[in-house]
């Protein structure tokens, strides 16, 4: 009922005058409406008043509708749209889900808790498509830096509590069969998360088939999963953010994977959180066991994908499920992503 109310409240203010909403800021800075609903079963005059009033909005815009039809010209201006599934018209704009309303409620909830990196995710995204992939990863660093000296950064390693020390390994095994070079996530205990010591033990590994053309990559994971992402007991170690952000430019394995990808296929299993699914985005090929999840976790820490995934999802599956997948921060399945593309086979 909320969020029926919440929906039929914002139609009339968006459809009246764009100025009616208020500003996005308080007097404080703080986003005081990060996201606009839009009730795509409204009044149809009013929704074509509401596409030109949206269109360049600071917020967030999130079109639902109950029905399995989405309007085409709410999706365009849209950062997210919500459909009952399945929708009759597949769409890679559009997320189709069995509630709208109770996943409009979630998605509320989840940026209201970090609407400062919810925003700056939106933002991003709705410019990534027009830059090329070294700007577009110098871009989420550069933002990925600014969010970790931020309080809601600050806020998530409160909770998190104190770090548990980081035990030293092997972090990558490597091998070569004829013009195959394999690669190995090695952490099997932690989840193959991914912590400095890995980010440059697979640059290093990418940089041989960088240096022979003639070898094909294949990337998998050790363990029951493929990877868990950054290593969270590595999280808030970087005393100075501007230094992050060059290290994290300089020896980004997702520049190289795309550089590499007409050459690589990755195979994941189990959980993929993170950049355990930034990563293998950048792959020409990514084949995914049955039963693999995809999860992106980091707005509910109060930051964005930082390893790639601004850049390598949305070429995959488009902006609009790219920011469902961030902001709902819910598990994808393997079937869905096959569907929408994020990984090109099941098996």
């Amino acid at each position: 009922m909320l969020a029926t109310l919440r929906s039929v409240l914002e139609i009339e203010s968006v459809a009246a005058e764009a100025d009616d909403l208020g500003p996005l800021l308080d007097e404080a800075g703080r986003p005081r409406r990060p996201v606009v609903v839009v009730d795509a079963d409204s009044d149809r005059a009013q929704l074509e008043r509401a596409v030109a009033n949206l269109r360049g909005s600071g917020s967030i815009v999130v079109t639902v509708t109950r029905t399995s039809t989405p309007l085409p010209p709410l999706v365009e201006i849209a950062d997210v749209s919500l459909a009952r599934a399945p929708v009759e018209a597949e769409d890679g704009r559009t997320v189709a889900v069995p509630d709208p309303l109770a996943a409009l409620a979630w998605l509320q909830a989840q940026v209201d808790a970090n609407p400062r990196a919810a925003l700056t995710l939106a933002w991003m995204l709705r410019e990534g498509a027009e830059l090329s992939v070294d700007h577009g990863l110098a871009a989420e660093s550069a933002a990925y830096s600014m969010l970790l000296a931020g309080g809601e950064f600050r806020q998530w390693l409160d909770q998190r509590g104190p770090a548990r020390p980081i035990a030293g390994g092997e972090r990558v095994q490597v091998s070569r069969s004829g013009d195959t070079l394999s690669i190995r996530l090695n952490r099997p205990g932690r989840r193959n998360a991914v912590d400095a010591g890995m980010r440059d033990a697979l640059g290093e590994a990418l940089s041989l088939a960088e240096w022979d053309g003639s070898l094909a990559v294949e990337v998998s994971g050790a363990g029951p999963s493929f990877s868990s992402g950054g290593d969270l007991d590595e999280f808030g170690t970087a005393d100075d953010p501007p230094t992050a952000h060059l290290v994290r430019v300089t020896a980004s394995v997702g520049a190289v994977l795309h550089r590499l990808r007409d050459r690589t296929t990755v195979r994941v299993h189990g959980v993929c959180m993170g950049a355990g699914v930034e990563l293998p985005a950048f792959a020409g090929r990514v084949v995914a066991a049955p039963g693999t999840t995809f999860t992106l976790p980091e707005i509910g820490m109060g930051l964005i994908p930082g390893a790639g995934g601004t850049v390598s999802i949305p070429r995959r599956i488009g902006a609009p499920r790219a920011l469902w997948l961030a902001l709902a921060g819910v598990p994808l399945d393997a079937p869905t992503a096959l569907a929408w593309g994020l990984v090109d086979a099941i098996g």
